[in-house]
């Protein structure tokens, strides 16, 4: 006979509890390590994108299942991983664009970059565009779906970027034609002629990478963000001669800058030959984009 007090341990289950509760006990979780703004956000990304709840305060069952699967997120988040990374997705200009550890995370601030672009085309020409380190291919992909008409094209010396940039240009149904290519080796610079070329290059000097924060050091790739210190402008130096040398007549190159060499780039342009330079703001009022006509 067996020892009612010598039973197996059985596993434990998560207590049944409502959506309302589940979604509540997530923000209330997150406040003190994200602030109660980023924690909604949180949950409504996760809730809406993992589960396909868009009602938080429904009194049905939250199952167990999810429970468990939000519980893993959570313990994921706790580590600084990327909420877009943990989900493998990230939203971009409104689509959604597969994103690992091989391509940054697309940022607010290029969808600016995007919509500036956008705005300057004139609608009677017929235009090619190239992106130059297209990481997840978040840019072309999204110039192509806003303009059926451009010719897009795009590089990234990664092949794993080039991998997942095909994959969201296919899940968006975008025609953009991919390639690798090293920017800094003029022997491998592509023989493409574009009327626009846009780039958001690394420009961190590896000095301050200690100032990025916790989540991008550890997670988001080096070879997109950082730069030698002794040449911090190299790839907007190599990239506006490519531009220089390779674009039409007319054609502009649009760069996304850090608020602090913004006025160094304007310089590398006018420097390089190029004239018409523009800078623009972001939505906080950061100077974050240059433009120069070749």
């Amino acid at each position: 006979m067996l020892d009612p007090n010598n039973q197996p341990n059985k596993t434990t289950e998560p207590s049944k509890m409502e959506i309302a509760t589940a979604y509540q006990a997530f923000v209330s979780s997150s406040k003190a390590t994200y602030g109660e703004r980023e924690a909604v956000s949180l949950a409504r990304i996760i809730f809406e994108d993992v589960f396909g709840i868009t009602n938080f305060q429904r009194k049905d069952n939250f199952d167990t299942t999810k429970q468990a699967r939000l519980t893993e997120i959570q313990a994921a988040l706790a580590k600084g991983e990327p909420i877009q990374y943990i989900l493998g997705q990230a939203d971009f200009y409104g689509l959604k664009f597969k994103v690992n550890n091989s391509v940054l995370i697309p940022r607010p601030e290029t969808e600016e970059l995007v919509q500036w672009i956008l705005d300057s085309l004139h609608f009677e020409k017929t235009y090619k565009v190239l992106d130059i380190g297209t990481g997840s291919g978040c840019i072309p992909i999204t110039l192509k779906k806003a303009n059926h008409s451009l010719g897009v094209y795009a590089c990234d010396v990664s092949s794993a970027a080039i991998e997942i940039a095909r994959t969201n240009a296919a899940n968006n149904n975008s025609e953009v034609y991919f390639f690798e290519s090293d920017i800094l080796d003029e022997s491998k610079w592509p023989d493409l002629n574009p009327d626009i070329i846009v780039s958001n290059p690394p420009y961190i000097p590896r000095s301050e990478m200690d100032k990025m924060g916790e989540s991008v050091r550890k997670f988001e790739p080096d070879l997109a963000l950082y730069v030698d210190d002794e040449d911090p402008l190299l790839f907007y130096r190599k990239i506006a001669a490519f531009a220089k040398k390779n674009l039409n007549p007319e054609g502009e190159l649009f760069f996304e800058v850090n608020e602090y060499n913004a006025k160094e780039i304007i310089n590398l342009l006018a420097t390089a030959g190029f004239s018409k330079i523009r800078l623009k703001k972001d939505m906080q009022g950061k100077d974050r984009m240059v433009c120069g006509c070749a």
